[in-house]
């Protein structure tokens, strides 16, 4: 029977991906400094997350940790190097008062409140159980937090420099990066937090008479520097006066009484791909899946970012998904998703944005994980497609050790079925030299269609790399409806009991192709399916420097075996890898535990004694 089984496995796995082969051609620059449009550095943060305030202890956990949650945290910072930037931020920050009195792992709705707004600026509160909770994420989690500016009482400045005190001196194991002062204020207006004259030169003003105040009672004795705060978390800037040169010239970059620096540590600005009741375009995946229409959505942002190097600060976008508020299923949930988010974080990289915050709610179908049963002991999480994305670029950013620099590549040629947004490629640089390439196939490619077209991509490089092995990682799954089963690196994350660590289960695909001797690799990539070839060693398999100095050669994200869910190729390669080296141990950094390279006619060798072997059974045992 399991002769059987093994055999049909191969089958339905070979039929599903008989595929007809296209072509399209690019060209990748040997270094950085040759590239065309090379990005900054990019920090190993940069794949972040937003949690709304109010719904903080569904994703910690509350009385119980979620521990599932946090390991999904976890094992981002051992692909990069650096725990997710992380902003506690959203509409119900600007509803929320901390009281030291209030010892519970909740957020208190009070019936009293009485502050101005269409909901009460002071309705919600919160105490030291709240950073608490946030404590329990990865050590040195980078935190924005937001403090309320909604609430205007007579005791306002008194309440904002409580909380800002609370969550510099509570958060020990996190650590507050930046404060983000109001939500959103362009929308004050719309939702009763104030009448009459508002916009962008109001707003600064009353910034400023915050900032100052937790400058001079929280900051100075802590020893934090003036510039410590984001402003301004605008939904749109697009006809308003909150633009970033609006706010300059209203003053937002004054200096600091007794400082050298402003108050503004960088900007901070939100955006969604397509908000529901706003947006006014069909959604679907399909629509998700052009990646020109990620293009022409952002260009207006495109501008604002060209504003932030003007100044010379950082810009964050801090609050941002597929669809907001609370996705779609169907299109967010789904695996075109992960290849819109993967080629969102290369794309944004590539315009010099420094950090990118996905917003997670409370039952939002654009989580990349969707925590379950708050309050139950022990509470867990369910794992999105998405998630896989930040995997990707976690993964490519360890790699780098803190030298990541991503270029786009232009398709000089390929066929008119990717013309239109269905492909994108680009190049991944370490110290200045070409360590990876990205393409994604985004033609959108459902499960229920086979065999699924594969797009062979001519990358033309120096005549240098001829000869040099590129290792293979693909993000993949059966189709792009795909809810399920997506792996990256042949890594899943669905296992509910591994605790939320990743299982290596195998993809079935090409692990590594050489450079020809003209200097072309021809990597192939199915429709709805994205690949990273990297050259040296497989993404994940070398040690990560973290951000405290220190190399893991083995994450806590390493992955845990599972050969009952392994294809024929990866058991027969892992039992050649254990025969070779002497060990059955999962590789660093939780990538699939195989040697690529040399071993490579070894494997191939094996996963066909193998098939033969149980073709054999089969017919006579």
């Amino acid at each position: 029977m399991a002769s059987l089984l093994l055999i049909s496995t191969f089958a339905a796995y070979a039929s599903s991906q008989s595929t007809t082969q296209q072509a399209a051609s690019v060209t990748a620059a040997a270094s950085g400094s040759q590239a065309s449009g090379l990005s900054q550095k990019v920090d190993p943060g940069f794949a972040g997350f937003g949690i709304e305030p109010s719904n903080l202890f569904s994703f910690t956990g509350g009385d119980f940790a979620n521990d599932v949650s946090m390991q999904f945290l976890q094992n981002l910072a051992d692909y990069s190097g650096s725990p997710p930037h992380i902003r506690v931020g959203g509409n119900t920050g600007d509803y929320m008062m901390f009281d030291g009195s209030y010892n519970e792992f909740w957020v208190q709705a009070d019936q009293n409140a009485n502050g101005q707004g269409a909901i009460a600026s002071n309705g919600l509160t919160i105490g030291p159980k709240y950073f608490e909770a946030i404590d329990r994420m990865p050590t040195g989690t980078p935190i924005t937090y937001g403090l309320n500016l909604a609430y205007e009482g007579s005791d306002y400045i008194s309440n904002i420099v409580t909380q800002a005190s609370a969550a510099l001196d509570n958060l020990k194991n996190a650590k507050v990066f930046s404060f983000e002062i109001g939500n959103e204020p362009d929308l004050y207006l719309q939702n009763g937090f104030r009448t009459g004259q508002w916009g962008g030169q109001e707003y600064v003003q009353e910034w400023q008479t915050r900032t100052a105040a937790i400058y001079e009672q929280v900051l100075q004795s802590r020893n934090i520097s003036s510039n410590f705060f984001e402003p301004p978390a605008t939904a749109s800037t697009i006809g308003t006066t909150f633009t970033i040169a609006d706010l300059v010239q209203d003053g937002i970059l004054t200096k600091a009484n007794g400082s050298d620096d402003p108050y503004v540590s960088g900007w901070n600005q939100h955006d969604y791909f397509y908000f529901v009741n706003v947006s006014t375009l069909p959604i679907d995946v399909n629509y998700l899946m052009d990646l020109d229409h990620t293009e022409s959505q952002f260009a207006y942002w495109r501008q604002e970012i060209a504003s932030s190097a003007q100044y010379n600060l950082p810009y964050n976008l801090r609050e941002m998904a597929s669809i907001g508020p609370t996705g779609i299923t169907g299109i967010s949930d789904v695996f075109g998703a992960a290849l819109w988010q993967l080629n969102f974080f290369l794309y944004a990289a590539t315009l010099n944005i420094t950090s990118i915050g996905m917003h997670m709610v409370d039952g939002s179908f654009a989580n990349a994980w969707q925590p379950i049963a708050e309050q139950s002991n022990p509470p867990s999480a369910v794992v999105r497609p998405s998630y896989y994305a930040y995997v990707a670029m976690d993964q490519l950013l360890g790699a780098a050790n803190g030298t990541l620099q991503i270029a786009p590549l232009n398709a000089s040629s390929q066929p008119p079925a990717y013309s239109s947004g269905a492909l994108r490629s680009y190049a991944a640089y370490a110290d200045n030299g070409l360590m990876s390439l990205i393409l994604i196939n985004a033609l959108q490619s459902n499960a229920s269609q086979t065999p699924k077209n594969t797009l062979t991509v001519a990358v033309h490089l120096p005549s240098s790399l001829a000869g040099q092995t590129l290792h293979l990682s693909y993000l993949t799954a059966a189709g792009a409806d795909s809810m399920h089963n997506t792996t990256f690196n042949g890594l899943s994350f669905e296992d509910s009991s591994s605790g939320g660590k990743p299982v290596s289960v195998g993809d079935g695909k090409v692990q590594s192709l050489t450079v020809g001797p003209d200097g072309v690799a021809a990597i192939p990539v199915r429709d709805s399916e994205a690949v990273l070839a990297t050259f040296g060693a497989l993404l994940g398999t070398n040690a990560v420097q973290h951000a405290n100095g220190s190399d893991t050669e083995s994450s806590g994200a390493s992955a845990v075996s599972s050969s009952a869910s392994l294809t024929i190729a990866t058991t027969a390669a892992a039992a050649a890898t254990a025969s070779a080296t002497g060990t059955g141990t999962s590789s660093k950094s939780g990538a699939v535990g195989l040697r690529r390279g040399k071993d490579e006619d070894l494997l191939r060798w094996a996963a066909m004694g193998t098939l033969l072997l149980g073709v054999w059974m089969m017919m006579y045992g």
